[in-house]
């Protein structure tokens, strides 16, 4: 089986599991090599463990039963993304509102700042340059269209 249509049947099975809460979404689908499926689901107040093991339970049974792997020689992952994982789509950056965000842009710019606005076209960030009395603020608009990616910043 090929890798978009295999992508495209997962997607078929999972989308009816996802509508049965809207809170949750699918950010995308990854098939390695030796029939491995990575499925990345993420929530607009995050994916606890209970929900994501479920998913995983469901789907499984959904592949196992249309026998798309005679064998059973398929492994299957579900998770949300990473902290790595750069932000795919629009509900993700607004999931991620007045966090610290990475946003590598085309060119290969990086600008660093809190994520203050998501539109459908745009994101806006901010950040301060200098110390106490010397301290400026400073906004910036980016289109999607100018964005790389954009990766959220742990901090501890």
């Amino acid at each position: 089986m090929e890798v978009n249509e295999l992508k495209d049947k997962v997607h078929a099975i999972l989308e009816p599991l996802l509508l049965e809460d809207p809170s949750y979404f699918l950010v995308h689908i990854k098939v390695k090599p030796g029939h491995i499926i990575r499925v990345y689901i993420d929530g607009d107040q995050g994916l606890p463990i209970k929900q994501c093991t479920s998913f995983n339970r469901r789907l499984y049974k959904a592949i196992e039963e249309a026998a798309w792997f005679p064998e059973g020689d398929f492994a299957l992952e579900v998770s949300s993304p990473g902290v790595d994982e750069p932000l795919l789509l629009n509900r993700q950056y607004v999931k991620n509102i007045g966090r610290k965000v990475e946003v590598t842009l085309a060119d290969d710019t990086i600008k660093e700042g809190t994520l203050l606005t998501v539109t459908d076209v745009e994101i806006q960030i901010e950040w301060t340059e200098g110390k106490g009395k010397k301290a400026t603020q400073h906004q910036l608009l980016i289109p999607f269209s100018s964005i790389k990616s954009t990766i959220v910043q742990i901090q501890f």
